[in-house]
């Protein structure tokens, strides 16, 4: 009888520690909750853009004209080899009469002219200004990912089912000739990192899941304070966590994958 009267003041006193801890999530929930609407507000945000008055342009249309035209041709000119081979002319540095009428993949020549201020020569050595070029017939959206680059997305949710897509602003390599705009939009998979570490978080998860220490780790505070007063869950929460982040199931609360 005094075995069982134990065992039930035990129970009851676990109880009350549960319902204590649930108490005190609550309650700093509550608190929470007009500091996180006070810092998604826009009034706490300084407005450090002053009026900066604008100066006049005396510059006359044509003159503004002859700067522009001045400054494309520095900038293409730049990338262009002096007296070397056309055929070796990156696409800043020539245009070609091309036709999107040829089969994909197969080798096609089209006929180019290098552009203003650009000298190249032929395989004798005489310069040329026209001169047949030989490239594969694919349009730029259609080459190998090593070929060209897109922009990176840091808001998307990389650990979702299923996997997530962003719209990424890709440009050709300088080098790299191809059929059609050389910049493009791509639906990509959301792949960034922000800095977790898988290891880590199963260490923590094993040694310190009681205390909600894995959670915290990744970001998500309130779950890692709901292990810290439910002591883990009595066990099974922290069984439970650590085969998920050993799958990689759980992961960081900003969306990102583990290193």
């Amino acid at each position: 009888m005094a075995a069982n009267g134990d065992r039930l003041r035990a129970l009851k006193e676990l109880g009350n520690m549960r319902r204590a801890g649930l108490v005190v999530l609550l309650l700093l929930d509550l608190c929470l909750q007009p500091v996180r609407g006070y810092l998604s507000s826009e009034q706490h945000i300084p407005n450090y853009v002053q009026d900066v008055p604008q100066a006049r342009s005396t510059a006359t249309p044509a003159a503004a004209a002859v700067k522009v035209q001045m400054t494309s041709t520095t900038s293409y000119s730049s990338q262009c080899p002096s007296r070397g081979l056309c055929s070796k002319l990156p696409p800043a540095c020539m245009t070609c009469n091309t036709s999107t009428s040829c089969r994909y993949g197969k080798l096609v020549t089209f006929q180019c002219s290098v552009n203003q201020t650009v000298h190249c020569v032929d395989e004798s050595g005489q310069p040329q200004k026209t001169f047949p070029f030989l490239m594969n017939c694919q349009f730029c959206w259609q080459l190998p990912p090593s070929q060209y680059r897109c922009s990176k997305s840091t808001s998307c949710m990389t650990v979702s089912c299923p996997r997530k897509r962003y719209n990424a602003n890709c440009s050709v390599l300088d080098h790299v000739h191809c059929l059609g705009n050389r910049e493009f939009h791509k639906m990509l998979y959301c792949n960034w990192t922000g800095g977790y570490k898988w290891s880590t978080a199963l260490a923590l998860s094993i040694t310190l899941g009681g205390f909600g220490a894995d959670r915290f780790y990744l970001g998500q505070w309130r779950e890692g304070l709901g292990k810290l007063f439910s002591f883990g869950g009595l066990g099974i929460w922290t069984l439970i966590d650590v085969l998920l982040i050993g799958v990689g199931y759980v992961g960081p609360a900003d969306g990102s994958l583990y290193i």
